[in-house]
């Protein structure tokens, strides 16, 4: 997803911008928030059940059979629903949301943005195969940006996933997370550097 460069640019980036803040930035890439693996079994089965129906006129093709060849048709279909491109595409695009956005809060729970000083992490997230991003405040720094603020960065990040440049578009998005955390939550002389600097690519 991205190259050894990238990796290093970012994570430079992601050091730059918190030098100017209290605040933590963690970057979740995802190529996917979900693996859909119930989907293709789902459609194999209902397809499965449309199957006996232009069979039953068939006299020679007694119940066993219809049902000897409804199970092929199950089988068949799941094996063949079941690569990763068609997988996808059965799924619905309001499923795809609600898998990714429940990734993203995961991710921000395990990777330890609840558990700053000051709560003020903040998570950028990304999955590619649902074409989805967002970015996650703890309470510290979320009860003072409002919501139009990351949906501003977040647009941007779209927009540049699209034509093929996501490492541009993270770095565009650290840097402007950055200067949000910077404004509200500047730094401190005693501030440690709590999270790991890095992109984590699952």
């Amino acid at each position: 997803m991205m190259s050894p460069e990238d990796h290093a640019r970012l994570s430079q980036a992601i050091r730059e911008a918190e030098d100017l803040t209290t605040g933590e930035i963690v970057v979740v890439v995802a190529g996917q928030a979900s693996g859909y693996r119930s989907f293709p079994v789902l459609w194999a089965l209902l397809a499965a059940l449309l199957v006996p129906w232009p069979l039953i006129g068939i006299t020679a093709l007694g119940p066993a059979r219809i049902f000897l060849i409804q199970l092929l048709a199950a089988l068949f279909l799941s094996v063949f629903l079941s690569l990763p491109s068609r997988r996808h595409a059965l799924v619905p695009r309001f499923i795809k949301k609600a898998r990714a956005q429940e990734a993203a809060r995961r991710e921000f729970l395990s990777r330890g943005l609840t558990r700053t000083r000051e709560r003020t992490g903040v998570l950028i997230y990304i999955a590619l195969a649902e074409r989805h991003a967002e970015i996650l405040a703890d309470t510290g720094i979320a009860d003072r940006v409002g919501p139009e603020v990351w949906r501003s960065i977040v647009d941007d990040l779209t927009d540049r996933i699209r034509e093929g440049r996501l490492a541009d578009g993270l770095m565009a998005a650290v840097r402007r997370t950055g200067a949000v955390l910077a404004e509200h939550a500047p730094p401190r002389s005693d501030d440690l550097d709590e999270l790991p600097n890095k992109v984590f690519l699952l």
